[in-house]
């Protein structure tokens, strides 16, 4: 059964909010946290990556040069699989929410792999010939190096105390690189540095109320706007 679209807490004003929505953003930015909060606000099913479930994650942590393709490919293959149940099960509908966009799972090979490798990563990628759906909305969260590190540090997985400032720069940079060209559907560029959409109903609540008026285009959300 379709999950109804009327939100939980949320004054939709007459607007409807888009179907697919899929959040994006450099580790530690709260993707999956803002995915999960607006599939409850929406009663929308998610479409999380699961990066947890990488046995390679803690050993490219530990060793990235040994353990880079293999990370990489697990997340490739892994992310192409959930969106291949997803259509063979038929059962796909566009009222969902997800954590990641395939489209940016270059990105990482980019900075994690030496030349060789990946060489081998893009002809899989080719090869996989992924059908991806087309999101209604793109939220792409931006926060600084330091937020973004003091954020991982304090939610404290194990498997992310490796990550140093220098990779989340790199890793910055080509997020910002990425979604300075992206315009494959609507995107909202949310500055999240200054607020906490895990915790606070208020900064919540004002960016719900800006994405569900967006329609097209490119839009940016500044919290400091709302005072």
């Amino acid at each position: 059964m379709m999950p109804a679209t009327e939100p939980v807490g949320i004054d939709l004003k007459g607007r409807r909010p888009p179907q697919y929505i899929a959040v994006e953003g450099p580790i530690g930015v709260g993707k999956t946290t803002l995915a999960k909060r607006l599939a409850a606000s929406f009663n929308y099913t998610t479409l999380l990556e699961d990066a947890e479930q990488n046995p390679f994650l803690d050993k490219f942590y530990r060793n990235p040069e040994q353990a880079a393709l293999a990370a990489q490919l697990f997340f490739l293959f892994q992310r192409a699989q959930k969106i291949q149940d997803v259509r063979q099960a038929d059962i796909f509908t566009p009222v969902r929410v997800a954590d990641f966009l395939i489209e940016k799972d270059p990105l990482f090979a980019r900075i994690n792999l030496d030349a060789d490798e990946y060489a081998l990563y893009e002809k899989v990628y080719q090869q996989l010939t992924i059908d991806a759906p087309r999101p209604d909305l793109v939220i792409y969260l931006q926060a600084s190096t330091d937020v973004l590190l003091a954020r991982i540090e304090n939610r404290g997985l194990a498997f992310e105390q490796g990550i140093d400032h220098a990779y989340l720069e790199r890793l910055n940079e080509v997020y910002s690189e990425f979604f300075l060209y992206y315009d494959d559907a609507p995107l909202l560029i949310v500055n999240a540095s200054e607020i906490d959409l895990a915790n606070s109903v208020e900064d919540y609540r004002h960016l719900v109320d800006y994405m569900l008026d967006i329609r097209s285009g490119r839009h940016y959300f500044n919290p400091t706007f709302f005072g």
